[in-house]
């Protein structure tokens, strides 16, 4: 099976304008995710962008790009443009953000091995929600919940605690059942992202505001592979603040 990461990333970010440009660590936040992605895929790794300035800097640095159009309404159907203008034919498409400098390169690995099911359409990355931690965290809904059926697949996706224990102190919940988490990496194969690109709103993403329950309530099966890694998405620039010294602190370590 042949896979292809492609990622996303604009340069009009309503909360961090020129995002994929600044710099952490002395490198482009994007060029610290190629790099990473690069370790699991080698060459078969692309950056699809709506801007010059993105493009001119991936080409520089060494990396493949593709222009898209800057109408898209998502990270997936810049993915399925990407996809469509290099001309490939890899199997499965991986969905990498382009505001992850820190995603591992065996969380990808991980990804890949959930197509090793036939049933598998997509994947996704769930991290167990850890038991010590207070029941705040585990409400907050920028931190979406996922449950699982017995073979990984999702059965859903929500901003609210899933499942609610009945008869048990919210207090409690966390120490009392493995709660998981959303990491919002995805991989595709090739036919079902054309065909889900092409999917209305649907009720439940309307609701949430989860694209994946799109996806779910039209009946496709999302493989869930667990990962224990913590990653920082870089969303502001607080957030790149908090990376730089995520960064300072894991070379001290070092």
């Amino acid at each position: 099976m042949d896979f292809i990461a492609l990622i996303p990333a604009r340069y009009a970010s309503t909360r961090f304008p020129g995002k994929p440009l600044a710099k952490l660590g002395g490198m482009t936040v994007i060029e610290r995710v190629c790099r990473q992605a690069r370790k699991a895929l080698g060459d078969k790794v692309a950056v699809a962008t709506d801007d010059a300035r993105i493009m001119e800097a991936v080409k520089a640095f060494g990396s493949s790009a593709v222009m898209t159009s800057d109408a898209h309404r998502s990270g997936t159907d810049r993915v399925r443009e990407a996809y469509d203008n290099l001309g490939s034919k890899a199997d499965v498409v991986i969905n990498i953000q382009g505001d992850e400098p820190f995603i591992d390169p065996s969380q990808i690995q991980a990804l890949m091995r959930c197509f090793d099911d036939p049933r598998t359409q997509i994947a996704t990355l769930i991290r167990p929600f850890p038991r010590t931690s207070d029941i705040s965290a585990l409400q907050n809904p920028n931190s979406p919940k996922v449950v699982v059926d017995n073979d990984g697949f999702a059965m859903y996706f929500s901003r609210s605690v899933i499942p609610y224990l009945r008869g048990v102190d919210p207090l409690e919940w966390p120490e009392k059942h493995q709660y998981y988490t959303h990491i919002g990496i995805y991989a595709y194969r090739a036919d079902v992202l054309r065909q889900i690109t092409r999917l209305p709103q649907s009720s439940l993403e309307t609701a949430e505001s989860l694209e994946q329950l799109r996806w779910l309530q039209a009946g496709y099966k999302i493989k869930t592979a667990v990962s224990e890694i913590s990653t920082i998405g870089i969303d502001t620039p607080d957030d790149l603040a908090r990376a730089e010294k995520f960064l300072l602190d894991s070379r001290d370590k070092a």
